[in-house]
């Protein structure tokens, strides 16, 4: 089977159960309930989503979210920001060294947290925008948008430790 690529208007996309989504394709073709999942997570954060079906089956991909029809968009962008859910962080309370770990206490779009970084090597990732992502000792995700908007304090503090 060809791959099927959703581009611009030949496919109307809507939501389905949670973060599930329904594709019609305008050649006749339907799916339900498929997971979006980013191909390039880190780095192609529109591009390249992949449809998948309940066995995990590539259904269709998607180039770039943002020539979709608008309703299509939104539901895309709508399932994929779920199931990538990662606190962004806006300032940073605390950062410090014990017993070989890096402890964070820092204020998020969704709420305070308290965390542990085991390697400031391999769990601390800048990227060339000026995002970094950070991994905790528990796995969880936290991304920095830009190190450089956050103030004077939390960057003093995060800069210290790397």
């Amino acid at each position: 089977m060809d791959r099927i690529y959703i581009e611009y208007d030949n496919a109307r996309i809507t939501k389905g159960d949670g973060i599930l989504l329904n594709v019609e394709i305008y050649g006749g073709e339907t799916f339900l309930n498929l997971e979006a999942r980013r191909l390039f997570p880190i780095t192609g954060l529109d591009r390249y989503i992949t449809l998948l079906d309940e066995d995990g089956n590539e259904k269709a991909v998607i180039r770039d979210i943002n020539n979709l029809m608008e309703d299509s968009k939104q539901a895309v962008l709508n399932a994929v920001n779920e199931y990538y859910l990662v606190p962004k962080i806006t300032k940073i309370l605390e950062c410090y060294e014990k017993f070989g770990l890096m402890k964070m206490s820092v204020e998020t779009d969704r709420g305070m947290y308290f965390f542990d970084i085991k390697s400031r090597y391999s769990d601390v990732k800048p990227l060339f925008d000026g995002r970094v992502l950070l991994k905790d000792a528990s796995d969880n995700r936290y991304e920095i948008p830009d190190i450089r908007k956050l103030d004077k304090k939390s960057r003093k503090l995060f800069n210290s430790y790397l």
